[in-house]
């Protein structure tokens, strides 16, 4: 029984969704891969919008049967996490973090990129670190992203967190996602997700089955 229980979870799929900054569609794609993977969905810290969390969107978007984690810290202002919690007299503690147990797959959810403050000395990318599992970084296209996505890229590897998966959220130039993919390192593998305009259970569904195979 013990050893079963130790093959299933050194097969156990745990992935840190971040982005090369905010509104880059990191809800959507950690949608897909939680529908993707069957994981639970976990955003460890949630800043405003709590009438409809991001935890809420997996729900509605994957399904309603979804485990989604309760975050570790939740605010009312939408701003940075650091300020958001000051503004309730709150200050974050990394040491307050750790994976949700459970013996399935699981997406976890930061919030905007590596370098958003959680306090005045920690940052998302700290968080990942202290959490130890791989990164799944997401892009989108727009003027500056090929600086923005190689920064992220070398300051990753700078910590020597692995980015298992870069994710090219929307359409691309093909110049543009040439740099890019060049530049990565060359085990991460490189996952397309179409741009949504209308985001439903039902298209996140579509996508899914249009996914190439991933996780081989």
């Amino acid at each position: 029984m013990n050893l079963e229980i130790e093959v299933k979870n050194i097969r156990q799929k745990q992935l840190f969704i971040t982005g090369i900054g905010t509104e880059v569609g990191k809800t959507v794609c950690s949608a897909v891969l939680t529908k993707y993977f069957n994981a639970d969905y976990w955003k460890p810290v949630q800043s405003g919008d709590l009438d409809f969390s991001d935890s809420q969107k997996i729900k509605e978007w994957v399904g309603k049967h979804t485990v989604c984690h309760s975050e570790t810290y939740r605010f009312q202002l939408a701003a940075s996490p650091h300020q958001s919690a000051k503004e309730e007299g709150i200050t974050i503690d990394l040491n307050e973090f750790s994976l949700p147990h459970t013996q399935n797959n699981l997406i976890a959810e930061g919030a905007g990129g590596l370098m958003v403050p959680l306090n005045d000395h920690e940052f998302i990318i700290d968080l990942i670190e202290k959490l130890n599992i791989p990164a799944a970084l997401v892009v989108r296209n727009y003027l500056g992203c090929i600086n923005h996505t190689l920064l992220s890229i070398a300051t990753l590897a700078q910590r020597k967190i692995k980015l298992e998966y870069l994710i090219l959220n929307g359409d691309f130039p093909q110049d543009t996602e040439r740099v890019i993919c060049k530049n990565m390192p060359s085990e991460t593998k490189v996952i397309r997700i179409p741009d949504l305009k209308n985001i439903t259970k039902e298209s996140i569904e579509n996508i899914v089955k249009q996914l190439e195979k991933i996780d081989s």
